[in-house]
């Protein structure tokens, strides 16, 4: 019998899209940070339980929407 992995989410900015506006860093300041140029640095952990509802308003909250919640199973891998 395989184990069962459990899946954790993590916090995507697709590059190409974003055009360093901001909105995530202000709705997500826990897990999200500005570099120089006002672009997302994101913590690639795996989120928090906690701030998953406040994940997902930052990613229906980006203009560009450059912000995505990934499923991944844990310890990192892709599902």
């Amino acid at each position: 019998m395989t184990p069962v992995r459990r899946k954790e989410t993590t916090v995507h900015v697709d590059r190409i899209a974003c055009n360093g506006q901001g909105v995530c860093a202000e709705l997500l300041p826990e897990w999200i940070v500005l570099d120089d140029w006002g672009y997302p640095i994101v913590r690639g952990d795996a989120l928090p339980a906690d701030l998953e509802p406040h994940a997902r308003w930052a990613v229906a909250n980006c203009p560009t929407l450059a912000l995505k919640l990934r499923k991944v199973r844990a310890g990192g891998s892709p599902p």
